[in-house]
């Protein structure tokens, strides 16, 4: 029996991927790997250097200058982009709605790709994302897909946004999620689509408590019966 294996959880934006992974991977006592704030981070760094979000070559070699790092605290771990925290302003409105056109272009795609991929490699991880099942961890032994209803995920955006102090009003968000949702579906370069062996799990009226609790259930039946 394997004990340290690979978790993918997946989905579209605000379906409450990182929330759950978070609590899984405590749960399980697993590393957890947030790959949306990684892609969240470069949008950041290129904002402030006013790199256009669209050239591939100038994100590149962006890239190769900067290190994103994570740091374990507590309510939600902090995140780097050199020697400055940036936990906050990797989820302000204007980060939020370009991360899509940064996360399309393929130097940045493949570069968090083989970073998310060495995290990954010892096993005992809960990656979330957009493309962690079919790209980044083909082979994960346990694959999710997330979804809930463009309507409940704007909520649940809207009381997060509020908890920051940041007020976006709720049709702006379901306007918004719609759109990246389109965005990231359609893209190139790795689109948001389930892997053929994910199971798919509809949160629209579940609670975080019980999304949780039906993945560590199909979690256990994987591990007991490798």
């Amino acid at each position: 029996m394997m004990d340290k294996i690979q978790i993918a959880i997946d989905g579209p934006a605000s379906a409450g991927k990182s929330t759950v992974a978070k609590l899984v991977a405590k749960q399980m006592n697993y590393v957890y790997c947030d790959t949306g704030a990684m892609y969240r981070a470069v949008t950041w760094a290129a904002l402030q250097k006013g790199i256009a979000l669209d050239d591939d070559v100038a994100l590149g070699q962006l890239l190769e200058k900067i290190t994103i790092s994570f740091q374990a605290a507590k309510p939600e771990q902090k995140v780097f982009v050199d020697q400055s925290e940036v936990t906050k302003e990797i989820r302000m409105p204007e980060v939020t709605n370009n991360v899509s056109l940064v996360a399309a272009q393929p130097s940045v795609r493949a570069y968090l790709t083989t970073k998310q991929q060495e995290i990954a490699q010892a096993g005992g991880i809960v990656m979330d994302g957009r493309d962690i099942g079919t790209t980044v961890l083909p082979n994960a032994q346990v694959k999710i897909f997330l979804v809930a209803s463009v309507k409940q995920r704007a909520l649940r955006r809207y009381k997060e946004n509020q908890q920051k102090g940041i007020n976006t009003p709720l049709d702006v968000l379901e306007d918004e999620i719609a759109k990246r949702d389109y965005k990231d579906s359609h893209r190139e370069v790795s689109p948001l689509v389930k892997a053929k062996d994910a199971i798919l799990l509809d949160t629209t009226s579940l609670t975080i408590e019980q999304v949780v609790e039906e993945i560590t259930k199909i979690i256990k039946n994987k591990i007991e019966i490798m």
